[in-house]
């Protein structure tokens, strides 16, 4: 009974429990040093990621980052030229990791 003398329901409380649909992916060996930004220059992008570098910085300021313009707009006209030169322009800015943003 709650406070105010009206019998309210009680409910008991289940949690489904599946398999997992997804096989654990490994920790890489070593931890990434250099990270990219690649972005489709739609919805505040450069916000979020001005936010997670600092975020990530404070974390660990050994990181370093390498900004969404070395990589291009991945999103319009020059989409299918940024997505076919992103593997060498990673390579060639020897980033560990990428945080990819994509506006909606």
């Amino acid at each position: 009974m709650d406070e105010g003398g009206v019998n309210e329901p009680h409910y008991s409380v289940v949690r489904p429990v599946g398999r997992w649909a997804a096989t654990p992916v490994q920790a890489p060996a070593t931890v990434p040093r250099r990270i990219g930004f690649v972005w489709d220059h739609v919805f505040r992008g450069d916000e979020m990621f001005a936010i997670a570098q600092e975020e990530l910085s404070a974390r660990d300021p050994r990181l370093a980052f390498v900004p969404y313009q070395a990589f291009g707009d991945i999103h319009g006209r020059a989409a299918a030229h940024a997505a076919a030169s992103l593997p060498a322009r990673l390579r060639a800015e020897e980033v560990d990791a990428v945080i990819v943003g994509v506006g909606a």
